[in-house]
């Protein structure tokens, strides 16, 4: 597998770190290497990811600075499957109440499942 190289322009260095843009946020995120390249991401070298400064009123994470030389063990790999499977289990089906066969009487509100009926 080949080493990614550093996104900045004349810069040949080998990547350590992912930068990643949260627009909503106006945060600019420095973690480890992600584990694959992504088109909406940066991989920057370690000179390039220290200097890094963002737009003002922008604020940047970073993460520990040893957690870039951090690589993927066995467990961490692991765990995401279990995070992937958990997430993909059907949601429980919802407790529902019981249908009155009428209308609904009385002169306070009634309910109907989820709809709510209100009198005058």
């Amino acid at each position: 597998m080949a080493s990614r190289r550093c996104s900045r322009t004349g810069c040949g260095a080998s990547a350590i770190a992912t930068l990643t843009y949260v627009y909503a946020d106006s945060t600019a995120v420095l973690g480890p290497l992600a584990l694959a390249a992504e088109p909406h991401c940066y991989d920057l070298c370690s000179a390039h990811a220290e200097r890094l400064t963002a737009p003002r009123g922008w604020e940047v994470v970073r993460l520990q600075p040893e957690a870039y030389e951090h690589r993927q063990s066995h467990d961490d790999l692991l765990a995401l499957a279990d995070a992937v499977r958990e997430a993909a289990r059907p949601a429980p089906e919802p407790v529902r109440e019981p249908v009155a066969a009428g209308p609904v009487t009385g002169s306070g509100p009634g309910r109907r499942g989820h709809l709510r009926v209100l009198r005058d």
